[in-house]
């Protein structure tokens, strides 16, 4: 038996965090502030990195492109909750979450990515330092994420398309401030395909980047702990910290939230991680990767100052 494409649902109500007109109010304020952060965060650093010919190498290159996409991620997710606070509603359209469900599997497949390729540029920094420049050439850098965006986007084309010709004739809210995956569960059709699709290629999207980086750095602490000294092991080991303490705080809250039994964690905590992985996070990351980083605080400065930058 044929099944419609029309969905009888036009629309979807975001609950968001909160229902009550007050703590909207706060809500608001709270979320624009920590959005404009988050963007003039990472503008800074990609202005700072665009400046500084001391900054065009590759780790600094997949550094400016993770600027980018979080600013992306961070705009598809907070933007349409800020314009609902606004408006007074919480609705959003069915084509519109399909929309954002598509740029949000964008910008979280490039993050997969993007972390996982700066974890091999630090392991072949340590591991391989005098092959450096060889094996890390600009047209590597560039196939690297030009690949990681053709893939990125591909894999949210098929998960939205399989979306599109589901029907959704019931309940019609949403526990969150975003449409995401979990929308399935709404669906009143056959999910058996969408669900297949989410276990195996969304599954491998997330986990083959993740054990590269795993891989990556069981390497690079195998190549730090040869060191000799102290000091030339806090050395090596401070190239990757910025790195790691992303990587750290970003996997951590994906797998809170999506990995861990439903049974463990409440409405209430499910919410709370996606908050700190979908605006807490890239708003952090500037700062993190700046926080030890002298060629960066230096470069940021000098944006700042609009003085000029010296150049070796």
């Amino acid at each position: 038996m044929s099944r419609t494409n029309q969905s009888s649902v036009s629309e979807f109500l975001l609950l968001g965090l909160s229902r009550q007109p007050q703590q909207q109010q706060l809500l608001f304020v709270l979320f624009l502030s920590m959005y404009l952060a988050t963007v003039l965060g990472n503008v800074l650093i990609l202005l700072a990195i665009s400046t500084d010919s001391r900054l065009h190498t590759p780790m600094y290159f997949f550094l400016s492109n993770l600027s980018f996409v979080d600013v992306s991620f961070s705009s598809a997710a907070v933007l349409k909750m800020l314009d609902n606070y606004i408006v007074g509603s919480q609705t959003i359209s069915f084509s519109g979450c399909l929309t954002q469900l598509y740029f949000l599997i964008v910008f979280v497949s490039m993050d997969n990515f993007l972390l996982a390729v700066m974890a091999y540029d630090r392991f072949v920094a340590v591991c391989h330092p005098l092959h450096y420049t060889t094996k890390m050439t600009p047209q590597l850098c560039v196939l690297f994420v030009a690949g990681s965006w053709v893939t990125a986007n591909l894999h949210a084309l098929l998960h939205t398309l399989l979306m599109a010709r589901l029907s959704f004739c019931a309940d019609n809210t949403i526990p969150q401030f975003f449409c995401d995956v979990n929308i399935l569960k709404l669906s009143c059709s056959d999910t058996h395909l969408n669900d297949m699709m989410i276990l195996v290629v969304a599954g491998l999207v997330m986990i083959a980047p993740f054990i590269c980086i795993l891989i990556s750095y069981l390497l690079v602490a195998g190549a730090v702990l040869r060191v000799p000294s102290t000091k030339g092991k806090w050395k090596a080991f401070s190239t990757c910290g910025s790195h790691l303490a992303v990587v750290s705080l970003y996997y951590g809250t994906i797998i809170a939230v999506y990995f861990t039994p439903s049974s463990t964690h409440s409405a209430e905590a499910d919410t709370a991680g996606t908050v700190l992985y979908t605006v807490v996070t890239p708003m952090l990351n500037p700062f993190i990767y700046s926080l030890r980083n002298k060629d960066l605080k230096g470069a940021l400065r000098m944006v700042i100052g609009r003085k000029k930058i010296p150049t070796r």
